[in-house]
Protein backbone atom coordinates (compact mmCIF):
# COMPACT_ATOMS: atom_id res chain seq x y z
CA UNK A 1 0.00 0.00 0.00
CA UNK A 2 3.07 2.29 0.60
CA UNK A 3 4.81 2.04 -2.94
CA UNK A 4 1.43 2.64 -4.55
CA UNK A 5 1.10 6.59 -3.01
CA UNK A 6 4.21 8.07 -4.90
CA UNK A 7 2.71 6.53 -7.81
CA UNK A 8 -0.30 8.55 -7.33
CA UNK A 9 1.43 11.63 -6.75
CA UNK A 10 3.39 11.18 -9.71
CA UNK A 11 0.75 10.87 -12.10
CA UNK A 12 -0.98 14.18 -10.40
CA UNK A 13 1.93 16.08 -10.94
CA UNK A 14 2.09 14.96 -14.20
CA UNK A 15 -1.55 16.08 -14.94
CA UNK A 16 -1.17 19.04 -13.62
CA UNK A 17 2.34 19.66 -15.83
CA UNK A 18 -0.11 18.56 -18.82
CA UNK A 19 -2.57 20.85 -18.06
CA UNK A 20 -0.49 23.79 -16.94
CA UNK A 21 0.95 23.66 -20.58
CA UNK A 22 -2.24 23.61 -22.49
CA UNK A 23 -3.38 26.15 -20.25
CA UNK A 24 -0.06 28.50 -21.71
CA UNK A 25 0.25 27.00 -25.01
CA UNK A 26 -2.18 29.38 -26.33
CA UNK A 27 -0.48 32.27 -25.10
CA UNK A 28 3.04 31.61 -25.70
CA UNK A 29 2.01 30.61 -29.16
CA UNK A 30 0.43 34.21 -29.68
CA UNK A 31 3.49 36.06 -27.80
CA UNK A 32 5.51 34.18 -29.92
CA UNK A 33 3.56 34.96 -33.25
CA UNK A 34 2.55 38.49 -32.20
CA UNK A 35 5.56 39.89 -30.16
CA UNK A 36 8.46 37.83 -30.90
CA UNK A 37 8.60 37.13 -33.98
CA UNK A 38 7.41 40.78 -35.51
CA UNK A 39 10.43 41.83 -33.49
CA UNK A 40 13.18 39.39 -34.98
CA UNK A 41 11.60 40.31 -38.51
CA UNK A 42 12.46 44.13 -37.77
CA UNK A 43 15.65 43.72 -36.58
CA UNK A 44 16.75 42.02 -39.53
CA UNK A 45 16.73 45.35 -41.44
CA UNK A 46 18.30 47.69 -38.98
CA UNK A 47 21.13 47.46 -41.68
CA UNK A 48 19.03 47.27 -45.14
CA UNK A 49 17.82 49.81 -46.72
CA UNK A 50 14.03 48.88 -47.13
CA UNK A 51 11.06 50.35 -48.43
CA UNK A 52 8.26 47.30 -48.20
CA UNK A 53 9.20 45.93 -51.54
CA UNK A 54 13.48 46.34 -52.02
CA UNK A 55 16.00 45.72 -49.36
CA UNK A 56 18.88 47.02 -50.35
CA UNK A 57 22.41 46.44 -47.68
CA UNK A 58 23.61 49.74 -46.34
CA UNK A 59 26.27 48.71 -43.59
CA UNK A 60 26.15 50.74 -40.73
CA UNK A 61 24.64 53.94 -42.43
CA UNK A 62 21.27 53.78 -40.68
CA UNK A 63 23.23 53.93 -37.31
CA UNK A 64 25.60 56.90 -38.81
CA UNK A 65 22.25 58.71 -39.93
CA UNK A 66 20.35 58.14 -36.49
CA UNK A 67 23.13 59.72 -34.61
CA UNK A 68 23.15 62.66 -36.80
CA UNK A 69 19.14 62.87 -36.84
CA UNK A 70 18.42 65.98 -34.51
CA UNK A 71 14.87 64.94 -35.57
CA UNK A 72 14.78 61.66 -33.57
CA UNK A 73 16.40 62.60 -30.95
CA UNK A 74 14.20 66.14 -30.08
CA UNK A 75 11.28 63.42 -30.18
CA UNK A 76 13.12 61.53 -27.69
CA UNK A 77 13.15 64.82 -25.20
CA UNK A 78 9.75 65.43 -26.21
CA UNK A 79 8.48 61.89 -24.60
CA UNK A 80 10.62 62.35 -21.46
CA UNK A 81 8.83 66.03 -21.50
CA UNK A 82 5.66 64.62 -21.88
CA UNK A 83 5.74 61.38 -19.82
CA UNK A 84 6.83 64.32 -16.82
CA UNK A 85 3.68 65.66 -17.63
CA UNK A 86 1.16 63.20 -17.68
CA UNK A 87 2.70 61.64 -14.38
CA UNK A 88 2.43 64.61 -12.36
CA UNK A 89 -1.01 65.09 -13.26
CA UNK A 90 -2.32 61.62 -13.89
CA UNK A 91 -1.18 59.70 -11.17
CA UNK A 92 -2.79 62.40 -8.40
CA UNK A 93 -5.98 63.19 -10.10
CA UNK A 94 -6.59 59.05 -10.30
CA UNK A 95 -5.59 58.68 -6.63
CA UNK A 96 -8.26 61.42 -5.38
CA UNK A 97 -10.70 60.24 -7.76
CA UNK A 98 -10.27 56.59 -6.21
CA UNK A 99 -10.31 57.96 -2.63
CA UNK A 100 -13.79 60.27 -3.20
CA UNK A 101 -15.60 57.37 -5.20
CA UNK A 102 -14.35 54.79 -2.21
CA UNK A 103 -16.81 56.28 -0.27
CA UNK A 104 -20.09 54.59 0.67
CA UNK A 105 -22.19 57.24 -0.60
CA UNK A 106 -25.05 56.86 -3.47
CA UNK A 107 -23.85 57.38 -7.02
CA UNK A 108 -20.44 56.31 -7.14
CA UNK A 109 -20.64 53.58 -9.25
CA UNK A 110 -22.08 56.11 -11.85
CA UNK A 111 -19.44 58.37 -11.82
CA UNK A 112 -17.12 55.25 -11.80
CA UNK A 113 -18.45 54.52 -15.02
CA UNK A 114 -18.46 58.18 -16.63
CA UNK A 115 -14.32 58.50 -15.45
CA UNK A 116 -13.46 55.15 -16.92
CA UNK A 117 -15.32 55.94 -19.89
CA UNK A 118 -12.67 57.58 -21.80
CA UNK A 119 -10.48 54.41 -21.44
CA UNK A 120 -12.68 52.40 -23.80
CA UNK A 121 -12.69 55.10 -26.58
CA UNK A 122 -10.18 54.75 -29.27
CA UNK A 123 -7.56 56.86 -29.28
CA UNK A 124 -8.73 58.62 -32.60
CA UNK A 125 -11.77 59.14 -31.58
CA UNK A 126 -10.45 60.76 -28.32
CA UNK A 127 -8.16 62.96 -30.49
CA UNK A 128 -10.74 63.96 -32.91
CA UNK A 129 -12.78 64.95 -29.68
CA UNK A 130 -10.35 67.12 -28.68
CA UNK A 131 -9.31 68.44 -32.03
CA UNK A 132 -12.75 70.24 -31.50
CA UNK A 133 -12.15 71.35 -28.21
CA UNK A 134 -8.98 73.00 -28.69
CA UNK A 135 -9.62 74.90 -32.35
CA UNK A 136 -8.61 77.97 -32.22
CA UNK A 137 -11.78 79.48 -34.33
CA UNK A 138 -15.03 77.93 -33.01
CA UNK A 139 -13.28 75.87 -30.29
CA UNK A 140 -15.14 74.33 -26.84
CA UNK A 141 -12.30 75.72 -24.74
CA UNK A 142 -11.91 78.83 -26.33
CA UNK A 143 -15.65 79.77 -26.57
CA UNK A 144 -15.67 79.28 -22.70
CA UNK A 145 -12.52 81.45 -22.49
CA UNK A 146 -14.13 84.29 -24.25
CA UNK A 147 -17.32 84.14 -22.56
CA UNK A 148 -15.45 84.53 -19.27
CA UNK A 149 -13.72 87.38 -20.83
CA UNK A 150 -10.30 86.89 -22.54
CA UNK A 151 -9.35 88.92 -24.90
CA UNK A 152 -7.98 86.25 -27.70
CA UNK A 153 -8.54 83.07 -28.64
CA UNK A 154 -5.43 80.80 -27.51
CA UNK A 155 -4.25 78.67 -30.39
CA UNK A 156 -3.99 75.49 -28.47
CA UNK A 157 -2.81 73.46 -31.40
CA UNK A 158 -1.17 75.51 -33.49
CA UNK A 159 1.55 77.34 -30.75
CA UNK A 160 4.65 75.68 -29.72
CA UNK A 161 3.91 77.32 -26.34
CA UNK A 162 0.71 75.39 -25.59
CA UNK A 163 0.31 72.19 -27.70
CA UNK A 164 2.58 70.27 -25.03
CA UNK A 165 -0.32 71.44 -22.77
CA UNK A 166 -3.23 70.61 -25.08
CA UNK A 167 -1.51 66.78 -25.46
CA UNK A 168 -1.53 65.93 -21.79
CA UNK A 169 -4.87 67.21 -21.28
CA UNK A 170 -5.48 64.75 -23.46
CA UNK A 171 -3.62 61.96 -21.83
CA UNK A 172 -4.77 62.49 -18.87
CA UNK A 173 -8.36 62.90 -19.93
CA UNK A 174 -8.09 59.11 -21.92
CA UNK A 175 -5.73 57.18 -18.98
CA UNK A 176 -6.68 58.68 -15.31
CA UNK A 177 -10.40 56.61 -15.32
CA UNK A 178 -8.06 53.21 -15.68
CA UNK A 179 -5.95 53.64 -13.23
CA UNK A 180 -8.28 55.34 -10.63
CA UNK A 181 -9.46 51.73 -11.01
CA UNK A 182 -6.72 50.14 -9.99
CA UNK A 183 -6.70 52.47 -6.76
CA UNK A 184 -9.96 51.35 -5.67
CA UNK A 185 -9.20 47.99 -5.84
CA UNK A 186 -6.34 48.12 -3.99
CA UNK A 187 -8.50 50.37 -1.40
CA UNK A 188 -11.33 47.49 -1.08
CA UNK A 189 -8.57 45.06 0.07
CA UNK A 190 -7.66 47.24 3.16
CA UNK A 191 -9.65 46.30 6.08
CA UNK A 192 -12.45 48.43 7.76
CA UNK A 193 -11.06 47.38 10.82
CA UNK A 194 -7.58 49.10 10.26
CA UNK A 195 -10.17 52.55 9.44
CA UNK A 196 -12.69 51.52 12.41
CA UNK A 197 -9.17 51.49 14.61
CA UNK A 198 -8.22 54.67 13.42
CA UNK A 199 -11.20 56.72 14.30
CA UNK A 200 -11.53 55.27 17.65
CA UNK A 201 -7.69 56.97 18.02
CA UNK A 202 -8.60 59.83 16.81
CA UNK A 203 -7.06 60.13 13.40
CA UNK A 204 -8.90 62.70 10.67
CA UNK A 205 -9.38 62.02 7.40
CA UNK A 206 -6.31 63.58 5.92
CA UNK A 207 -4.26 61.66 8.66
CA UNK A 208 -6.34 58.45 7.63
CA UNK A 209 -5.03 58.88 4.63
CA UNK A 210 -2.06 59.36 4.68
CA UNK A 211 -0.43 56.96 7.48
CA UNK A 212 -3.19 54.12 6.82
CA UNK A 213 -4.73 54.18 2.51
CA UNK A 214 -1.58 55.61 1.00
CA UNK A 215 1.24 53.56 2.58
CA UNK A 216 -1.23 50.13 2.58
CA UNK A 217 -1.70 51.00 -1.38
CA UNK A 218 2.04 51.09 -2.19
CA UNK A 219 1.87 47.78 -3.88
CA UNK A 220 -0.82 48.84 -6.44
CA UNK A 221 0.70 52.40 -6.29
CA UNK A 222 4.38 51.11 -7.61
CA UNK A 223 2.55 48.76 -10.82
CA UNK A 224 -0.14 51.79 -11.74
CA UNK A 225 3.49 53.83 -11.67
CA UNK A 226 5.44 51.48 -14.01
CA UNK A 227 2.33 50.78 -16.27
CA UNK A 228 2.21 54.43 -16.54
CA UNK A 229 5.34 55.26 -17.61
CA UNK A 230 5.42 52.69 -19.90
CA UNK A 231 2.32 53.95 -21.43
CA UNK A 232 3.67 57.37 -21.29
CA UNK A 233 6.58 56.43 -23.56
CA UNK A 234 4.42 54.37 -26.10
CA UNK A 235 1.89 56.80 -26.41
CA UNK A 236 1.29 58.41 -30.10
CA UNK A 237 -1.62 57.62 -31.93
CA UNK A 238 -4.31 60.29 -29.93
CA UNK A 239 -1.01 63.08 -30.62
CA UNK A 240 -1.06 62.01 -34.42
CA UNK A 241 -4.71 62.53 -34.10
CA UNK A 242 -4.46 65.96 -32.44
CA UNK A 243 -1.20 67.35 -33.99
CA UNK A 244 0.46 64.82 -36.03
CA UNK A 245 3.37 65.91 -34.28
CA UNK A 246 3.78 69.55 -34.69
CA UNK A 247 3.74 72.50 -35.45
CA UNK A 248 7.27 72.12 -35.85
CA UNK A 249 7.23 68.98 -34.61
CA UNK A 250 7.10 70.74 -31.31
CA UNK A 251 4.96 67.60 -30.10
CA UNK A 252 6.41 65.23 -32.29
CA UNK A 253 6.99 62.13 -29.72
CA UNK A 254 9.51 59.20 -30.50
CA UNK A 255 6.71 56.53 -31.51
CA UNK A 256 4.92 58.80 -33.51
CA UNK A 257 8.46 59.45 -35.15
CA UNK A 258 8.97 56.14 -35.93
CA UNK A 259 5.91 55.76 -37.10
CA UNK A 260 5.88 58.36 -39.89
CA UNK A 261 9.45 56.77 -40.82
CA UNK A 262 7.50 53.50 -41.73
CA UNK A 263 4.71 54.36 -43.23
CA UNK A 264 6.13 57.54 -44.82
CA UNK A 265 3.69 59.54 -43.83
CA UNK A 266 4.19 62.96 -42.09
CA UNK A 267 7.07 64.03 -43.06
CA UNK A 268 8.64 66.38 -44.96
CA UNK A 269 10.62 65.24 -48.39
CA UNK A 270 9.73 62.00 -47.96
CA UNK A 271 8.16 59.43 -50.94
CA UNK A 272 8.68 56.09 -49.40
CA UNK A 273 8.02 54.54 -46.50
CA UNK A 274 11.66 53.96 -44.78
CA UNK A 275 11.23 50.80 -43.23
CA UNK A 276 15.19 49.99 -42.36
CA UNK A 277 15.57 53.22 -40.37
CA UNK A 278 12.50 52.96 -38.82
CA UNK A 279 13.26 49.40 -37.76
CA UNK A 280 16.55 50.46 -35.95
CA UNK A 281 14.87 53.25 -34.27
CA UNK A 282 12.25 50.82 -33.22
CA UNK A 283 15.11 48.82 -31.50
CA UNK A 284 16.35 52.39 -30.08
CA UNK A 285 13.51 53.18 -28.31
CA UNK A 286 12.62 49.87 -27.19
CA UNK A 287 15.87 49.77 -25.20
CA UNK A 288 15.08 53.76 -23.88
CA UNK A 289 11.59 52.17 -22.81
CA UNK A 290 13.72 49.45 -21.16
CA UNK A 291 16.43 51.20 -19.61
CA UNK A 292 13.65 53.78 -17.62
CA UNK A 293 12.03 50.62 -16.37
CA UNK A 294 14.76 49.50 -15.04
CA UNK A 295 15.83 52.40 -13.59
CA UNK A 296 12.26 52.50 -11.95
CA UNK A 297 12.60 49.08 -10.57
CA UNK A 298 15.73 49.29 -8.88
CA UNK A 299 14.22 53.22 -7.43
CA UNK A 300 11.58 51.54 -6.27
CA UNK A 301 13.28 48.34 -4.40
CA UNK A 302 15.87 50.35 -3.30
CA UNK A 303 12.62 52.72 -1.72
CA UNK A 304 11.06 49.67 -0.04
CA UNK A 305 14.43 49.06 1.52
CA UNK A 306 14.57 52.03 2.75
CA UNK A 307 10.62 52.07 4.26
Amino acid sequence: MQSKAPKLVKKEDKKDRIAAILMLSPVVFLLLICSIYPFLWMFRYVCYDYNGFTAHFTGARNFTRMVADTTFWTSVGHTFEYALYKLVFIIPLALVCAVLLNQKIRGTSVFRAVYFMPTVISSSISGMIFTFIFATQNGILNGILMALGMDAPVQWLTSPEHVMSAVTVLAVWGGFGNYMLYFITGMNVISEDVYEAAKIDGANGVQTFFKITLPMLSPILKVVLMLAITGAFKDYEAIMVLTQGGPGNRSMVMFLYIYNMIFGSGLTNMTQPQIGYGALLSVVAAIIVGIVTIAYQRIARKLDDVM
